[in-house]
């Protein structure tokens, strides 16, 4: 399968360059496992296509200020740096901008407070910097990081809690998972009140999940790891919703990702902490989800193929047309579509 075969053209004024007013305004096209568009509603009405029954899950991982900009402390050139993953305590995997000025050994200064060094090569052309600060990194990154916004945005939002879902708690994001952008707290409410149940799991985002594809074969990418914990609350309680007969949906492609990887543990009922580097892709056989709430994607994204990997290849990029034709916003902070 090629890369191509999800390539789509986006009038660029449909890229969505902030959140709707309200978190719940947002469109939300509704679609079936066949891929059949059934209706066209606003998320608040998310509610019309679930059953008493149904458990969302959801992915509580937390944006950090994960941007910062610095100076290499020999020359003062101008370096960026974008965290992705913490190894171990103040040692990070990193994108860095230009990348070809940071070379093993080379010390970065953000303030009088907090320096790096970058000691190790990453096999996707990032860095390893390991942080000395004279306090707590976490402080010093509330206080001088930004909110890492994918480039397509070209502002920044006037509220940066737009950004995090209402339910994140847990620090560790490179990237929102944006699907649960559109919950609100009294949507979350009116939906226990219905009887749909809700479950949490944490994936931290990062490279894996928005790393470009650049290979014409999609079986040829390499994704990158991402880690991920289930607790066995969570694990037991999908499967008593599977045993129930209601459906396990997932709120956003990040939330797949860890489930599917974790199919083992959930059915035996057990915690799972782990990373991951699974590609889901046309021909993949879902062991857990039956239904997915999700943004729409990126062009020849590995987001896009793992939709198309649950109703189909040829269905996913009608359904894409169709909301082009239809004005639905794009990527982040767009609209959303339902898949059960």
């Amino acid at each position: 399968m090629r890369t191509s075969d999800f390539d789509y053209d986006l009038p660029e004024e449909l890229i969505a360059q902030e959140p709707a007013d309200q978190r719940d305004q947002s469109n939300l096209l509704v679609l079936n496992r066949s891929g059949k568009i059934l209706d066209d509603l606003k998320f608040y009405q998310l509610k019309k296509y679930l059953e008493p029954g149904d458990r969302l899950v959801f992915n509580s991982s937390k944006v950090i200020p994960a941007r910062l900009y610095g100076k290499k402390e020999v020359s003062g050139i101008e370096i960026e740096i974008l965290l992705l993953t913490e190894l171990v305590s103040d040692r990070w995997e990193v994108l860095v901008k230009p990348g070809r000025r940071v070379k093993i050994g080379t010390k970065i200064r953000f303030d009088d407070e907090l320096v790096a060094e970058a000691v190790e090569y990453t096999d996707f052309g990032g860095r390893v910097l390991e942080f000395k600060s004279e306090g707590s990194l976490q402080a010093k990154l509330d206080e001088i990081g930004e909110m890492p916004l994918p480039p397509y945005i070209k502002k920044k939002p006037e509220n940066p809690d737009r950004y995090q879902t209402v339910y994140a708690d847990k620090e560790g994001s490179a990237a929102a998972p944006t699907a649960g952008l559109h919950f609100t707290e009294d949507i979350l409410e009116e939906l226990e009140d219905y009887g749909v149940d809700l479950s949490y799991l944490t994936l931290h985002v990062g490279l894996g999940t928005f790393r470009p594809v650049k290979v014409d074969d999609i079986e040829e990418h390499d994704m990158h790891e991402e880690y991920y914990e289930i607790d066995k609350e969570t694990s037991n309680d999908i499967m008593n919703t599977k045993k129930n007969g209601g459906r396990i949906i997932s709120v956003g492609t990040t939330s797949v990702r860890a489930l599917e990887s974790a199919a083992n543990a959930i059915k035996n009922r057990k915690a799972a902490k782990d990373w991951t580097d699974i590609f889901i892709y046309p021909g993949y056989d879902f062991r857990i989800i039956d239904g997915l709430l999700t943004n729409f994607h990126l062009p020849e994204s590995t987001l896009i193929m793992l939709v198309a990997a649950l109703i189909g290849k040829a269905e996913v990029m009608d359904a894409y047309k169709y909301a082009i034709d239809k004005n639905y916003r794009f990527y982040s902070f767009g609209d959303a579509m339902i898949i059960i």
